[in-house]
């Protein structure tokens, strides 16, 4: 087989991926009274994805990702009550100014190690945090900016106003979803995704062929801080809410356990591990809410020790009997 024949049978699309498409579209018909639930792993999610595609594919270790998230929230919410409340051009708004700021911070993830970068990220998410407290009289401060109001979402099917029950905000934030989705699977599997992959392995190497590693990196970084923007964006545009929260260092730790749980460089870890962490969340805290955290932290060390793949990858089992 040739190597553009294998490149193309490894980007096919695989039954497990139209069937996750497809539950998370019937979600939205088959859950309606879970709409606030689904809404925020739906964003979760999309966080989570943004962040595989410098962890999984580009191999950059960052414990400051909630930078891109705040801003992208901070800027979707100002834009809503300063501008205009429309939805679609408040999320374009926040994913340009997480773009603009991961296109800017990502000169700072080109030299040092992997704990140089830790720090240099997790000190951009500690700036930014104390900024927003600062500038109060825009953000307003450790109270956050309330009575973010959003107008109509314009569909083509008419205007679906905002509601309590929270099946338009979650339908907004699964279309989000999906189209970024969409777009960081064409990326990953385009020759930009390979070489990715190829200079996570090996920079040096990659580099010794003449692959260009600083634009790849800057572009990558870029591109999952636009998509985190996203996920920040919608969570202030679905909850009328962003506060100093946003920026924290839990929100960083959090996403990062998702992947841990999700598994990390093929998307769809950020979705299954999204799921499968809001849900414990909701439940042990239901059952135990003061010490949902060790139950959480318990899970984790006995997921890591006994095997991730073997309980979040199953279709694996499938594709090596077809083999």
């Amino acid at each position: 087989m040739s190597a553009a024949a294998a490149l193309k049978a490894h980007a096919r699309w695989r039954w497990w991926e139209f069937a996750v498409l497809g539950a998370l579209l019937l979600s939205w018909w088959l859950l309606p009274t879970q709409a606030l639930l689904l809404n925020e792993i739906a964003i979760l999610a999309l966080f989570a994805v943004s962040l595989d595609l410098i962890l999984g594919y580009a191999g950059i270790v960052s414990l400051g990702h909630a930078a891109f998230f705040g801003i992208g929230s901070y800027a979707a919410a100002i834009f809503a009550k300063l501008v205009m409340p429309d939805p679609w051009i408040g999320i374009v708004v926040a994913i340009a100014s997480a773009a603009l700021l991961g296109a800017a911070c990502s000169v700072l993830i080109l030299r040092g190690s992997d704990l140089t970068r830790l720090m240099v990220t997790l000190g951009v998410a500690s700036i930014l945090y104390e900024l927003a407290n600062k500038l109060d009289t825009l953000t307003g401060g450790a109270d956050g900016l309330q009575g973010v109001v959003m107008g109509p979402l314009l569909t083509p099917l008419g205007a679906l106003e905002f509601d309590i029950s929270g099946r338009t905000a979650y339908a907004y934030t699964l279309g989000v979803l999906v189209v970024c989705l969409l777009i960081a699977r064409r990326l990953v599997h385009s020759p930009f995704g390979y070489s990715l992959q190829a200079l996570r392995d090996n920079r040096l190497r990659a580099q010794s062929i003449g692959l260009s590693v600083n634009m790849r990196l800057v572009a990558v970084y870029t591109i999952a801080a636009a998509m985190a923007g996203a996920a920040g964006g919608l969570l202030a545009q679905t909850s009328g809410f962003s506060s100093l929260d946003v920026f924290d260092f839990h929100r960083s730790a959090e996403v990062m356990l998702v992947l841990v749980i999700g598994g990390t460089g093929y998307l769809y870890g950020g979705i299954f591990g999204a799921i499968a962490f809001k849900l414990l969340h909701d439940l042990i805290s239901a059952w135990t809410p003061q010490y949902w955290n060790f139950w959480m932290g318990l899970f984790l060390v006995v997921l890591v020790l006994v095997g991730r793949d073997k309980f979040i990858r199953p279709w694996t089992w499938f594709e090596a009997a077809k083999r």
